[in-house]
């Protein structure tokens, strides 16, 4: 039998479609999208070193197999033995709220499983050999929380190798939400950019910031606290979701649009997609349109969460000790729409990025880590921590355990910057649209 998620919330805001839900979401192009994932499996990209960061050539030393083209997303997680890169107690880098075994977790099969694609072999992460790679040179994860997740992995996956110096407070930017780390013997800067929205915000309540307080959005503007910081990157890895199914109002030309359950009279409910939508695309052409960046952008497709029985803020969980097979659950529902909205984007971003000789590559995870449900810590991890004095009692299921299957992004990264090619369906797409 065929099982979806039911709970369409998170930990930042209760979702529940709008029966005004906007169609000028571009339904028909969506569904020749999807059409074409399915005549099109992968189509090779040109090899990063032929643009920008310097000259870089990532592609010294391929061995034949490693040569074949292959769409990497396309796959399933197969039980693996081996165990994770590393544990809370080999890195001390791994934040409190996603040590999922420091605070006894009592499963641990969430961490015997791998990524295996279909047609090829998804290389292990090799840290010395990814130092190599972005030795001189800078990253940048913009975007939310789990981004955030993400790059907390990265710098687990390299401890083994070199320690980093965190050189946060040598800048004047926000040391919590903009954290910078320096490899010394290999003149690499690693960073996160914390900006869940991507574009402009503000709260409309006056008296700041609550976990479901209204936002104003300003979706023509990209937020300058992370545009102003990314002009010299090498790489950027760019992400958002979450967030935008939270109460919003949406702004144009300084002018309300619309909103997302605002239930304010007079304001047209435009869903989340349409906030969405835009600030994808204020954020991807504002950075590839930047002066002066020559860098390599990846986006990283939206992260699904996985609340069930429940509401994230009644008592919704995710137990799950193993992960969802194809036959088990379907990308499908409001999952699938935020998806393809972001891909749409992705496409028309990537046109104009081709016309400056920059490369903008995608990193598929939506699918794949939709079946992953026992990969968050759920309550292992918030029960130990307290606001205000009070017990934190919601259940996270929106980020990931470290280690974990979020590891395998970094195994993605990876081999993109070796192989210089990615999943596209530019070329393709072009004779439809």
């Amino acid at each position: 039998m065929m099982l979806r998620i039911k709970s369409l919330e998170n930990l930042h805001g209760k979702y529940t479609p709008s029966r005004n839900t906007t169609k000028s979401v571009i339904l028909l192009p969506l569904i020749i999208l999807l059409l074409i994932f399915l005549v099109y499996p992968y189509q090779s990209f040109p090899k990063i070193s032929e643009v920008g960061t310097n000259n870089l050539n990532l592609n010294n030393n391929r061995s034949s197999s490693d040569t074949k083209r292959c769409n990497i997303f396309n796959g399933d997680w197969v039980p693996y033995s081996e165990g994770p890169y590393y544990n809370n107690e080999t890195c001390n880098l791994i934040i409190d709220q996603q040590n999922c075994i420091k605070f006894g977790r009592p499963d641990m099969e969430f961490l015997k499983w791998r990524w295996k694609p279909y047609e090829c072999e998804l290389p292990l992460f090799n840290a010395t050999q990814f130092l190599e790679i972005v030795k001189g040179k800078s990253m940048a994860f913009v975007g939310d929380s789990v981004g955030r997740n993400q790059m907390n992995s990265l710098l687990c996956l390299i401890s083994h190798v070199a320690q980093p110096e965190d050189i946060s407070q040598r800048y004047k930017t926000d040391a919590i939400y903009f954290r910078r780390w320096f490899y010394a013997d290999y003149n690499f800067t690693l960073v996160t950019l914390w900006s869940p929205y991507l574009v402009k915000t503000s709260d409309v309540d006056p008296n700041g910031h609550s976990s479901n307080s209204l936002m104003n959005l300003h979706l023509d503007k990209a937020d300058e606290a992370w545009v102003r910081e990314i002009e010299s990157f090498d790489f950027v890895i760019v992400s958002a979701g979450q967030w935008f199914f939270r109460p919003l109002i949406f702004y144009e030309n300084d002018t309300i649009v619309g909103c997302h359950k605002c239930e304010l009279k007079g304001i047209k409910d435009l869903s989340h997609y349409y906030g969405y939508k835009m600030a994808m695309r204020t954020a991807l052409r504002s950075l590839i349109n930047l002066k002066g960046y020559k860098g390599v952008t990846f986006l990283r497709t939206f992260s699904p969460a996985h609340f069930e029985n429940a509401d994230w803020n009644k008592g919704g969980s995710c137990e799950r000790t193993k992960p969802y097979t194809k036959e088990e659950i379907k990308l499908d529902g409001y999952i699938l729409w935020t998806y393809m909205t972001q891909v749409e984007e992705f496409i028309e971003a990537q046109r104009e990025a081709k016309e400056r000789g920059l490369q903008l590559l995608m990193m598929n995870t939506t699918e794949i880590m939709l079946r992953r449900p026992d990969g968050h810590p759920n309550n292992y991890v918030y029960g130990h921590h307290s606001s205000k004095g009070k017990k934190v009692i919601h259940n996270d299921c929106v980020h990931w355990c470290l280690p974990g299957p979020i590891d395998t992004w970094n195994e993605f990264l990876l081999y993109l910057l070796k192989m210089g090619s990615q999943f596209s369906l530019n070329s393709k797409l072009e004779r439809f649209v």
